[in-house]
């Protein structure tokens, strides 16, 4: 038996590190928007370096919109495109799994 190829190329994209929170960071943001510099403080722990990667990365997926807004100063955001909306609509479903499953080994822990 195959593996479902389009749920192995999805993985490719969300199980690189990074990918799949910055998704959901958008995803959770105004108008699935963000400056670069709210990515770096709120992901705490990525590198200036590897958000920009992930940023370029996840751009040429065509998940991820770099718009450069004609203000003074010149000011750069990431946005969500349907195709990244729709993957993070798909996610919601693991995040749930997730706390639940998560939830559920606490218990487990305290006893």
């Amino acid at each position: 038996m195959e593996i479902c190829p389009y749920l192995e190329e999805t993985f490719k994209i969300v199980g690189r590190s990074w990918n799949g929170l910055i998704i959901n960071y958008l995803s959770r943001c105004t108008d699935y928007t963000a400056h670069f510099s709210d990515m770096k403080r709120d992901l705490k722990t990525i590198t200036p370096r590897a958000l920009s990667i992930k940023l370029t990365d996840l751009g040429e997926w065509g998940l991820v919109e770099k718009k450069v807004v004609s203000t003074s100063p010149v000011s750069i955001i990431y946005e969500l495109t349907d195709k990244g909306r729709a993957l993070a609509e798909a996610l919601k479903p693991m995040e749930e799994w997730a706390r639940s499953y998560i939830e559920l080994e606490n218990e487990v822990k305290a006893k």
